[in-house]
């Protein structure tokens, strides 16, 4: 069974957060995918290369040599998608923009990874996750009364930025044959934003407060929210629908004739201390061993040693081992009931004969290049 991308080559010239993410996606997809790595490694410390650079090839090219635009474009000519996230006219520098690829390859899908956008007063600023959620709404409404609190780099970096990279780069390819080539551009602040719809358009028509810890899913309400146990765990409820709350308040053993209505806001906190008062009397264990197999919608927090060794998740192989540790699995699944490993990463610059010799280069070319200092 071979997956959906396995015809497809593509470029991803090497960067930090949401861009290698993004080339991982394509990686489990089954894309042949070649990290152009720069000398002397990425701009800043990259701990998380391990993970987002799992199952490329690497070639190391300095693209600020004079001679690396000629070997980029050759190399450009035959393959499917080029994929960058440098700040708005670096890569038009450095001979490489969208006009330079199309001129050598009319079909290629052009990904470009943004925090900003191309356009406005913020175009060309740095900025990194935490930055791009706060302006689209996304950090306001998260978090507790007091502050926001990040929520980790998942929302700007890999929902706002990588995914919608992706979607977009595969629409393009499924256009491929009607439009030709083009230009595919997701900017982490879009995208944060796209994300937040579903709550711009409660906000609007009033069932949504722009107050943190105020509303239905932000922690606020005592059935869509955690509790801590007695040996310091925590179990994550989300009981909305009246069903599924009502399994809830069995399970801990109360009556809901007792309790305050499940909608009346103004006695939330009443109905959270005592849920809470209530989880505080058992382990997360036995409190699994209560909901296991119930519509209550109340699960264990697990840790990061945890979660690989669930029941749930080593049976369907959400996590593989990688080198000696768990790392998360391809995601999504395609035809088949688990997924497939991804490779470890590549040295840098472990393919880059083979690479080379694909575009058309011999071994004394290569040589050439790398005696000059373009190729390492």
């Amino acid at each position: 069974m071979t997956k959906p991308l396995e015809q497809i080559t593509v470029i991803e010239l090497a960067g930090l957060g949401a861009l290698p993410f993004a080339g991982m996606m394509l990686a489990g997809m089954g894309a042949d995918v070649l990290l152009v790595d720069r000398p002397g490694g990425p701009p800043a410390p990259d701990v998380m290369s391990g993970a987002v650079n799992r199952g490329k090839r690497s070639i190391i090219i300095d693209l600020k040599h004079p001679g690396a635009a000629a070997v980029m474009l050759r190399i450009v000519e035959s393959v499917d998608v080029l994929m960058e996230g440098f700040r708005p006219g670096v890569v038009e520098r450095l001979g490489l923009g969208p006009d330079q690829c199309f001129a050598v390859n009319p079909e290629l899908v052009y990904g470009r990874m943004t925090g900003w956008g191309r356009q406005g007063p913020y175009a060309s600023m740095a900025g990194h996750d935490i930055n791009y959620i706060g302006m689209s709404g996304a950090l306001h409404a998260i978090g507790d009364a007091h502050h926001p609190v990040p929520p980790l780099n998942l929302i700007g970096d890999y929902g706002g930025g990588s995914m919608y990279l992706v979607a977009g780069v595969l629409a393009a390819l499924l256009d491929r044959d009607r439009s030709g080539g083009r230009v595919v551009e997701a900017a982490m602040t879009d995208g944060a934003a796209s994300l937040m719809s579903p709550f711009y358009e409660m906000h609007a028509t009033g069932t949504w407060d722009d107050t943190r810890a105020s509303n239905l899913l932000d922690g606020a309400a005592p059935f869509y929210t955690t509790y801590a146990t007695s040996d310091g765990r925590h179990m994550a409820v989300g009981a909305l629908e009246p069903k599924f709350y009502a399994e809830l308040v069995d399970g801990l053993g109360l009556g809901e004739a007792d309790l305050p209505e499940q909608l009346d806001a103004t006695r939330w906190p009443e109905l959270r201390d005592r849920f809470a008062e209530v989880f505080a009397q058992r382990s997360r264990a036995e409190w699994e061993g209560v909901f296991d197999g119930t519509d209550a919608c109340v699960t264990p927090v697990l840790g990061l040693d945890e979660a690989p060794m669930h029941e749930t998740n080593s049976l369907r192989g959400v996590f593989a081992d990688h080198t000696g540790h768990p790392l998360p699995a391809p995601a999504p699944r395609f035809d088949v009931d688990l997924p497939g490993e991804l490779a470890g990463p590549s040295t840098p610059g472990d393919n880059t004969d083979e690479i080379l010799a694909t575009a058309g280069y011999d071994e004394e070319d290569v040589e050439r290049l790398r005696a000059d200092g373009v190729v390492t």
